[in-house]
């Protein structure tokens, strides 16, 4: 009958079910890459010519489409040659293009698809082979002659993030290889007035902490979304104008990672245009994130090795590196800690502070008396985990432990995921695996974690909620999530993710640091979320801060 089923239903259903199944099921998710790569190496892409992908009937929908399910199903090397040949046709064909029209947001899309490719060959950390080599050198080229193309006709150079992608691989995989210096004359140089600065009246009114040395605004901007195209894609152009916009209100700390698809290239690119008195005040905080077993000896050497990657990949300075851990029973990650620590000190111009990124209650505990026992002081200043009104589990150990020890805490998950918000009040439950939905993975994870909470009832009661005490003050129901979370002890920022080039909420968020919750607001928000037994079920369930990622 599972035949019968599987041929009759509508191709929506079969998404959606084929969806459910695979993020469900490891075995099956396995089996059925397999399954597709089986396919795919069987009857691989044509490769159309210059006038088919760009003439009178372009078909660069469709090929795009086919070299996108080559590295989604973890055949990321075998895409490369047909990247290559997409870029070469461009200037073959003299396609052309305009700001935000279908080639160019396609072009800006296939860009995407590249750092997800690249991306993909880093983090799998692919053996350097020859073949290897010729496929990256390859696409370099190909871009490269793409970006001599758009200067001559003047066209906006679509493909930046691909190009520093693409030579930050080579320069990991085959430290040896030698790569012409680039100047982006054409492909950085996107605004000529990057001497800006955030507006003094504005700056004045957000509330600041201290991170150790550095002075933190209590919102930071999240690059979180660049770890994946279903957010969108946008060009460097776009994103660098989005960062602009986020320095002139003062949103000057953003937090990204070395997994976060391109976003420390983004971002450093970036900050590297600024004026040094503009740069400065910039402050990036990225993540070495520790997944399995180290390739290498744990060794002073193997630490600071690390830290360089990242100031490498940022072009500067590192002001706050955020370190993972993925077992606490191997406890190397104590030295490690130990090690990240005096690094601040004898390389001030790599790395300025050292926090941890999801550690449970017990282990931030134990870090910081090995730090204290090792060096004679804590060393670490923060612990980035999530927290919101939905997810209050830090209010069980972790805000005691930080407040002990003088961490703070920097909290993601705020809004989960944007359910946290306006557009979901009044709205039935959304189906997370539907296409109509358009669910991000933010929402899909945050999902999940509602239901973990409760229901989706209890949650539209606590949007109501939220939505009572955001008219009360003239503000946006999100504010309201965001602002309970700043009040809680221990609290050093709340981190909202920035879909850079796609939308800006700065204006938006801006309205935090306006608004002043009551005694009665407070009461009414703990009341639903602190004075039930939500809390602790959630903990129960999942386990401390961070478990869900061990």
């Amino acid at each position: 009958m599972d035949d019968v089923l599987i041929s009759q239903l509508p191709p929506d259903i079969l998404k959606s079910s084929l969806r459910a199944l695979v993020s469900q099921n490891s075995a099956a998710q396995k089996v059925f890459v397999e399954h597709v790569r089986i396919l795919l190496r069987a009857s691989l892409p044509i490769y159309p010519s210059p006038s088919e992908l760009f003439g009178d009937k372009p078909c660069y929908v469709q090929f795009l489409a086919s070299i996108r399910c080559l590295f989604t199903s973890k055949m990321a090397i075998e895409s490369l040659p047909y990247f290559s040949h997409f870029l070469s046709c461009i200037p073959l064909a003299h396609a052309q293009w305009q700001s935000n029209d279908k080639l160019e947001l396609a072009l800006e899309e296939a860009c995407g698809d590249i750092v997800q490719a690249i991306q993909a060959l880093k983090e799998s950390r692919s053996m350097p082979t020859e073949e290897l080599r010729e496929r990256l050198m390859s696409l370099s080229k190909a871009i490269n002659k793409c970006e001599a193309y758009s200067l001559s006709t003047n066209l906006q150079f679509p493909f930046v993030r691909a190009q520093l992608q693409v030579e930050d691989a080579l320069r990991l995989i085959f430290p040896d290889v030698q790569l012409n210096p680039h100047a982006f004359g054409h492909a950085l140089k996107i605004n000529n007035k990057w001497a800006i600065s955030p507006d003094s009246v504005t700056y004045a009114k957000l509330e600041h902490i201290d991170l150790g040395p550095l002075k933190v605004p209590r919102i930071f901007n999240g690059l979180w979304q660049l770890s994946s195209p279903a957010w969108g894609a946008a060009s460097l152009y776009k994103q660098h104008m989005n960062f602009e916009q986020l320095v002139r209100v003062g949103f000057v700390a953003t937090d990204m990672a070395d997994h976060y698809g391109d976003a420390e290239l983004v971002y450093g690119a970036f900050r590297n245009q600024l004026p040094p008195e503009i740069g400065d005040k910039i402050i990036a905080c990225s993540k070495w994130c520790v997944f399995g077993p180290p390739v290498k000896p744990v060794t002073p050497e193997f630490v600071l090795e690390a830290v360089v990657e990242r100031s490498r990949r940022l072009g500067g300075r590192v002001e706050l590196l955020q370190f993972h851990w993925y077992d606490y029973n191997a406890k190397d990650y104590l030295q490690i800690l130990v090690e990240l620590v005096k690094i601040t000190k004898s390389h001030p111009h790599l790395v300025t502070a050292i926090g941890l990124c999801n550690f449970d209650s017990q282990h931030t505990e134990e870090a910081c008396q090995f730090l204290l026992q090792e060096t004679g002081e804590v060393g670490i200043v923060s612990n980035q985990i999530q927290y919101s009104l939905v997810d209050s589990r830090p209010t069980m150990k972790m805000e005691a432990v930080c407040l002990k020890y003088g961490v703070k805490l920097l909290a993601y998950g705020s809004f989960c995921g944007g359910f946290l918000s306006e557009k979901w009040l009044n709205v039935a439950a959304p189906n997370i695996y539907s296409e109509e939905a358009q669910l991000t993975p933010s929402q899909r994870k945050y999902f999940d974690m509602i239901n973990n909470w409760g229901s989706w009832g209890e949650l539209q009661t606590l949007l109501r909620v939220l939505k009572r005490i955001a008219i009360k003050h003239d503000v946006d129901l999100a504010n309201v999530a965001a602002r309970w979370v700043l009040n809680r002890p221990a609290v050093g920022a709340v981190i909202v993710g920035t879909r850079a080039g796609i939308s800006d909420n700065s204006e938006s968020n801006l309205k935090v640091f306006s608004l002043i919750l009551d005694a009665e607001d407070t009461d009414q928000l703990d009341e639903y979320t602190l004075r039930t037994n939500r809390t602790q079920m959630l903990y129960k369930k999942i386990g401390d801060c961070g478990s869900e990622y061990r």
